[in-house]
């Protein structure tokens, strides 16, 4: 079933206008940015602890993945007016539409109580207790996405963004070896020890997440992008999936210069904080803790928003910032749900979270290869997409990129079988 695009209005310019530019920077930028999120911090601190320089080599490849499939859902985004989730009902039926749904919901839920125990984390490491850190964020971040606004909201997105700076600062502090960062960045480090295959297949899972092509689709639909804006709204996907591998970079790097050489293990981002204090000074750590709070922040704000927007276009009700209880009461109800209980499992006592994470980590493992085929026959049908159909270059690279999640999504199961959680 193909769905109506978009009628546009041609607009007479040949070249690429620079406040253009600028004024389509956003939804790539946030939707990558949000994916550096608390469990994105903790794998890479991991990876460097463990082993490192040696998978700097996976952030170009990840980098060149990540850009695939954003590139691909902002383009539906331009061409269709409509989100990813109603592409899907209208393509493969309100069923499939109704199970993808249920999972994105349940994964996305506990993907937002792991930012909430980020948050408190982060805050914990500024004297902060958890008692007060979550309860205050999670008003502020449910006023914020109540605001309606979705221009002023995507502002203070990308404000609170300028966080990620911290990390690149922490790279530069402990001085590492440039040159061997630069040859692993290159060269290609392979193990077959599991613990290195684990956080190779993690790395994937933090980099694309489901939730995150629902988002750059949604944005592009929200900011009224058609198919004129295509070549801006590449620039600023492209710009958005490299300041954010960037960004992954220098946290391998930073605590692969320091706590690998000393034999420091860490099991979550807030560990990787603490144990570079004494061996790169105070300010590394409250780096690396800004680094967090703002990074789990910044994913907190997004998640049940965007959650809440899928759910509503797959059904067809109401939804969008702008909207009024009134209007779209499912809409913003759904938030209210979603951060309630997120903050407050954080809140209980000895709740396992871990458990609860690694739960979020299976759904997702089995809903992307899922969402990235729907999107790949949605993307190649030019019923739907006309003349900005996936062609046979992108759509073979649409392809390599589901084989190789498919296979790593695989890989992380007998892992996890075997008890080699990342």
């Amino acid at each position: 079933m193909g769905s109506k695009r978009k009628q546009v209005e041609k607009r007479p310019h040949t070249k690429l206008d620079p406040k253009l530019v600028l004024g389509a920077m956003g939804p790539g930028m946030v939707a990558a940015l949000a994916g550096a999120d608390a469990g994105g911090v903790a794998t890479y601190s991991n990876a460097g602890a463990l082993f490192g320089f040696g998978q700097l080599w996976t952030v170009p490849v990840m980098c060149f993945l990540l850009i695939v499939v954003q590139e691909t859902a902002a383009r539906m985004g331009c061409v269709t007016g409509k989100g990813f989730a109603s592409l899907i009902r209208e393509r493969f039926g309100i069923r499939v539409s109704a199970l993808a749904m249920l999972a994105l919901l349940i994964s996305n839920t506990t993907v937002t109580l792991s930012e909430f125990a980020g948050i408190a984390s982060g805050m914990a490491l500024f004297g902060i207790p958890v008692y007060v850190s979550v309860p205050i964020s999670a008003l502020a971040i449910w006023l914020l996405t109540m605001s309606g606004s979705y221009r002023r909201i995507e502002k203070i997105l990308l404000a609170i963004s300028c966080a990620f700076v911290t990390y690149v600062v922490a790279g530069f502090m402990v001085k590492p070896d440039w040159g061997e960062a630069a040859r692993a960045t290159v060269i290609p480090m392979i193990s077959g020890d599991p613990s290195y295959i684990s956080l190779l297949v993690a790395n994937v899972g933090t980099t694309i997440a489901p939730w995150m092509i629902f988002l750059a689709q949604s944005n592009v639909v929200d900011k009224n992008a058609d198919e004129e804006d295509l070549p801006y709204q590449r620039i600023d996907t492209v710009t958005g999936a490299v300041v954010a591998s960037a960004i992954s970079w220098f946290i391998i790097l930073a605590t692969g210069a320091v706590l690998h050489p000393a034999g420091v293990a860490v099991n979550g981002a807030e560990d990787a904080a603490a144990a570079l204090a004494p061996l790169a000074g105070p300010h590394a750590e409250a780096l690396f803790g800004t680094g967090l709070i703002g990074a789990s922040f910044l994913a907190a704000c997004v998640l049940p928003g965007i959650t809440a927007s899928a759910v509503c276009e797959a059904f067809g009700w109401e939804r969008g910032a702008d909207r009024s209880w009134q209007d779209a009461p499912v809409y913003r109800s759904l938030i209210t749900i979603i951060l309630v209980i997120s903050a407050a499992v954080v809140l209980v006592p000895n709740i396992n979270l871990f458990g609860i994470m690694m739960a979020a980590q299976v759904i997702n493992g089995v809903l992307l290869p899922v969402l990235l085929l729907c999107m790949v026959i949605i993307a190649a049908d030019r019923h739907i997409m006309g003349q900005n159909a996936n062609g046979r270059a992108w759509t073979a690279l649409t392809w390599f990129t589901i084989i190789a999640v498919t296979i790593l999504t695989v890989i992380m199961f007998v892992l996890q079988a075997m008890g080699f959680g990342a």
